[in-house]
């Protein structure tokens, strides 16, 4: 079969030849992929930078976690992959599949998984999201943040800001349920006093946020108390687009109902992620199927995957390869 195929950490991935997988016991099934996302968690881990990364065999390993696949018998599912997606044939995991609607195409059944779960996951679970919610998300404007505003206004959230560079990519957030925005790219100063007006006037209950580093740091500062009581703050760390390490006041733990936690590989419990395939993905393909969950895409074939691995996907649009 034809697969993507990285043969050392940090090389680009090759159009090659590999053998097919093949199941080792009944709780796989051996599937036909029809498409399969490209996210800057498969790229972490074949450079080996993601904490879960592990070392990829001198023989070759073929590269993507999951996908649009087909079953024997032509359903159409959503699966994790065992063996590596990004191939003509993968096993998957039967407890792990999410039978797709009708309506739905598969570059947008491919996208939507891994920004549902940077989304949800963290909303439902770490946050405990409940309607009338303020929340901010920082770092909205790729892909799993544009859904993150979506997902927080179906969860019931009354306000959503959100905050990103690109200001044309911020503008067009306000038609996807954003109700403030905030540059990153003003003065510290400004940026912490917009923050701060935001809170006094709507006290921000939850915080979803992909970026980290610096502006997590002046998120934090402008949420610190000064004695009175406050509500409840969630603090969920996603991503860390910014920097990974921030220095934190211990009087932002003292001053205010703090709750920091992280959304992750490693952060769920076996329940929420059984939850995450019974529930939320099918919940969420049938919102999008339904036109009421809205991604962008850029479909790519497999052959040219060496030449558009590193491209630079904008506008929060996800590269999807199509097999």
């Amino acid at each position: 079969m034809k697969a993507a195929v990285i043969y050392q950490k940090g090389e680009l991935p090759q159009y090659v030849d590999f053998p097919e997988p093949t199941t080792q016991n009944d709780d796989e099934v051996l599937v036909t992929v029809k498409a399969v996302a490209i996210k800057h968690f498969d790229k972490g881990r074949a450079a080996g930078k993601h904490y879960s990364s592990t070392a990829t065999a001198t023989t070759g390993k073929v590269i993507g976690g999951d996908g649009v696949c087909l079953l024997a018998d032509g359903t159409r599912v959503y699966g994790m992959g065992i063996s590596g997606t990004l191939a003509e044939r993968a096993t998957i995991e039967k407890s792990r599949i999410v039978k797709l609607p009708e309506g739905l195409d598969d570059a947008s059944a491919a996208a939507l998984p891994n920004a549902v779960i940077g989304a949800a996951m963290g909303l439902k679970f770490k946050a405990d999201i409940q309607p009338g919610d303020i929340v901010l998300i920082n770092g909205a404007t790729g892909f799993t943040g544009r859904l993150a505003v979506q997902i927080a206004k179906h969860y019931g959230a009354k306000k959503v800001i959100v905050t990103g560079r690109n200001q044309t990519s911020l503008n067009e957030l306000l038609l996807l349920g954003a109700d403030e925005l905030i540059a990153i790219t003003q003065d510290d100063e400004n940026f912490k006093a917009q923050i701060a007006a935001i809170h006094a006037t709507t006290p921000i209950d939850i915080i979803v946020d992909y970026l980290w580093g610096h502006t997590a740091e002046m998120i934090l500062a402008c949420v610190k108390g000064d004695g009175s009581f406050t509500n409840k703050i969630r603090y969920v760390s996603v991503g860390s687009m910014a920097g990974d390490i921030i220095q934190l006041s211990a009087a932002n733990l003292r001053s205010v109902d703090l709750q920091l936690t992280g959304s992750g590989l490693g952060a769920w419990s076996k329940p929420q992620v059984r939850q995450l395939f019974s529930e939320i993905l099918p919940e969420m393909f049938e919102l999008a199927a339904k036109g009421k969950l809205k991604v962008e895409t850029i479909t790519v074939k497999l052959e040219d995957i060496a030449e558009l691995w590193d491209m630079d996907v904008t506008n929060g649009r996800r590269l999807v390869v199509t097999i």
